[in-house]
């Protein structure tokens, strides 16, 4: 507890140092696709993210990236903080996040949505569901699929759990606003931290759209050298998940109609 202590009365000095987002100005030139169909796919595909109504930090930068062999589009979401942790050295500058959605080669209908969720990779079958959507938790932006059983979440990562260790963390939230604003911290009941009611379309909203299996030199140009650098893509043959049902078998799609489309883009 002394040296939390100490840490908090030096948190003004470390200001100067961690005050500013490290997500760079949108550089002059992106490789894009914006004249592409792939582009166009991308958009179409955006997933609409139901944001906790409470949410207290900006979405800065959305950027995606079309797989060359399939038929996978991953979208990543670059939120200026995150609300655990700021203020230790060596902390990331942004809060990267993302999920990836699946779809048919010949008809373009999204089949599969995956989302990262502190650590793991949620998967369930988006056959016949529409738009993609995606329910963005408050402060941390861990992401699950819109409508998921929150029971099925994997243990201990349950909502309710991460909810209950925003309490215990109090200090450390504290010490993030002295370092970047933000919130006192979450005082209000769960079902509120599970109101995601803020609906946020992204189909019109992407900053870039990559095409690249290995996207990370123009993702560090775009979110900054030290972004997160998560999960590129998820596996082929998806892990049984619990998050609102499984699918099993790999995916499958013509891979010369993918590349083809990914190809034209360049």
């Amino acid at each position: 507890m002394r040296r939390f202590v100490l840490a908090l009365l030096a948190a003004p000095s470390l200001t100067a140092c961690y005050r500013h987002s490290g997500i760079p100005p949108v550089p002059a030139v992106i490789p894009t696709a914006a004249e592409s169909s792939a582009a166009a796919h991308a958009r179409a595909l955006a997933p609409t993210l139901y944001v906790q109504r409470d949410e207290p930090f900006p979405l800065e930068r959305v950027v995606a990236v079309v797989h060359p062999d399939r038929p996978v589009i991953a979208y990543i979401f670059d939120w200026k903080w995150d609300i655990n942790f700021q203020w230790v050295p060596w902390a990331k500058s942004s809060d990267e996040e993302e999920a990836w959605v699946g779809y048919d080669p010949v008809t373009h209908e999204p089949t599969d949505l995956w989302t990262y969720w502190h650590g793991t990779i949620l998967h369930t079958d988006w056959r016949g569901k529409g738009q993609p959507a995606v329910n963005v938790q408050w402060g941390k932006h861990g992401s699950m699929p819109h409508g998921v059983v929150e029971s099925d979440l994997p243990h201990p990562k349950t909502l309710n759990t991460l909810y209950a260790m925003e309490f215990p963390l109090l200090p450390d939230i504290w010490m993030g606003k002295l370092i970047h604003g933000g919130p006192w911290g979450f005082f209000h009941g769960y079902g509120r931290y599970r109101d995601f009611s803020n609906v946020m379309p992204l189909t019109g909203r992407l900053d870039a759209v990559l095409c690249g299996e290995d996207p990370r030199p123009a993702l560090q140009a775009i979110l900054g050298t030290r972004y997160s650098n998560k999960t590129e893509w998820p596996e082929a043959k998806p892990a049984p998940s619990m998050a609102n049902g499984v699918l099993s078998g790999e995916i499958e799609g013509s891979r010369a109609r993918v590349a083809r489309a990914c190809s034209s883009s360049l």
